[in-house]
């Protein structure tokens, strides 16, 4: 039986002057993003990662900007925005046999993913409506509505 002993070997591609035998970066040679070798050993350059939206200069350089940072426009999101004034909000309840919609009005307190809590003025009784159930509701006043490209957000 014939028993070759095993002898690693090392191979050289193409004629990256970064790299020695062994395939690792040479000590002053670093690469990182600047480029690799192309086809037939010419370098090709690899433009930068840049973040969508990011300003580019002619030469390459990436100019940084700090975007503004909206709030999605979620229902909780625009009724937070909205807390302390009078709404009325329309319920309803499938498969409900003594109400399948209901009418509740009070001033908005909270509203989270999944909730909405309203107080009657006059009483000062809370109700917790599950935002499922939510079909509109309606204010008898102008709401705050900041979302991007919406022109004359009031102030606050």
């Amino acid at each position: 039986m014939f028993n070759q002993q095993y002898s690693p070997v090392q191979y050289r591609i193409g004629n990256n002057p970064y790299m020695n035998q062994g395939g690792q970066m040479n000590q002053g040679g670093q690469m990182g993003h600047m480029g690799h070798m192309g086809h037939m050993g010419q370098m090709t350059t690899m433009p930068p990662q840049v973040p969508s939206g990011s300003p580019m200069t002619p030469s390459g350089q990436v100019t940084p900007v700090q975007l503004p940072v909206f709030e999605q426009s979620y229902i909780e999101n625009i009724l937070r925005l909205n807390l302390g004034k009078v709404g009325t909000f329309y319920m309803t309840y499938e498969n409900n046999s003594q109400w399948n919609a209901k009418i509740f009005k009070g001033v908005l307190e909270a509203a989270g993913r999944d909730h909405i809590i309203i107080s009657d003025p006059k009483t000062g009784v809370r109700t917790i409506l599950l935002m499922i159930n939510l079909d509109y509701a309606t204010f008898d006043e102008p709401l705050v509505y900041e979302y991007p490209g919406t022109i004359g957000n009031p102030v606050r």
